[in-house]
């Protein structure tokens, strides 16, 4: 291996343990599910302060929760972005349609109590998962206008790990699931657009290049991470930025690399 390969990878590798401890802190804060503004008067919708943008909904992936979105949420806010909200859903759900399902009806409350139509989703690992399957299978793309997945295994994970095809979430992640054969039938006229960041460091991501979407009937624009880790997609700054860029687009992003080692002190 060369050594600039060999030095990327340790600097990504240092990365992933500092996030990891990170998250480690950070975790609790996230167990209690995340509280929705009240509704005005009457259940009348509450108007976002300014512009707004539309809402952004965020779905953590497997055995995570939403503290993982902690400085993603505040570069949104800091964007002009006054309405964001988590989705938490348990690990111990056997069916990722489930979570799908319910992303559908926390989406209705967030366009109920904004009174606007459509919301922006970004979704990290499995989330992007059960944010794509919203999209395609249960009719979703009539509310959601962008989906950005953060290293989502679009065509399936190959990854070992010990025990972990005990688990159903983790059996719908591997190639040639039901569900990634569901999501990978037909799907004309879907109205969303769909940005894929995916690493070329992501060790969760079995060849890296499941993380990104290629399907015939999807607007896809499939962006490349350069030197950062699979926990390290939801905070890393150059993919936040990347992130504001793709759901301010009107019309997507172009195809590209998003360099992150060169940025990591």
């Amino acid at each position: 291996m060369e050594l600039a390969k060999v030095t990327a990878l340790l600097k990504a590798t240092t990365l992933e343990a500092a996030v990891l401890t990170g998250r480690l802190v950070l975790y609790p804060s996230g167990i209690v599910p995340e509280r929705l503004a009240a509704a005005g008067p009457d259940d009348a919708p509450v108007p976002l302060a300014g512009d707004g943008g539309r809402p952004v909904v965020l779905l953590h992936g497997f055995v995570d929760n939403r503290s993982v979105f902690l400085l993603l949420r505040r570069a949104l806010a800091r964007h002009g972005r006054h309405h964001v909200v988590s989705l938490d859903y348990s690990p111990l759900m056997g069916d990722l349609r489930t979570a799908a399902e319910a992303l559908g009806r926390r989406i209705e409350v967030v366009l109920a109590r904004t009174g606007r139509t459509e919301v922006d989703l970004v979704g990290h690992s499995l989330g992007g998962l059960v944010a794509r399957y919203y999209v395609q299978r249960l009719d979703g793309d009539a509310r959601v206008r962008t989906l950005v997945t953060l290293g989502t295994p679009h065509a399936g994970t190959s990854v070992a790990a010990p025990l972990a095809d005990a688990h159903p979430l983790v059996r719908q992640m591997r190639p040639g699931s039901e569900v990634l054969r569901e999501l990978a039938a037909p799907a004309p006229g879907c109205r969303t657009r769909f940005v894929s960041f995916w690493s070329d460091l992501d060790r969760i991501m079995v060849p890296v290049e499941t993380a990104r979407l290629d399907h015939p009937d999807l607007l896809v624009h499939n962006v490349r991470v350069s030197g950062i880790g699979h926990l390290a997609l939801p905070v890393h700054p150059t993919v936040a930025s990347g992130i504001l860029r793709a759901l301010d687009a009107g019309e997507g992003v172009e195809e590209g690399t998003a360099e992150g080692a060169s940025s990591v002190a």
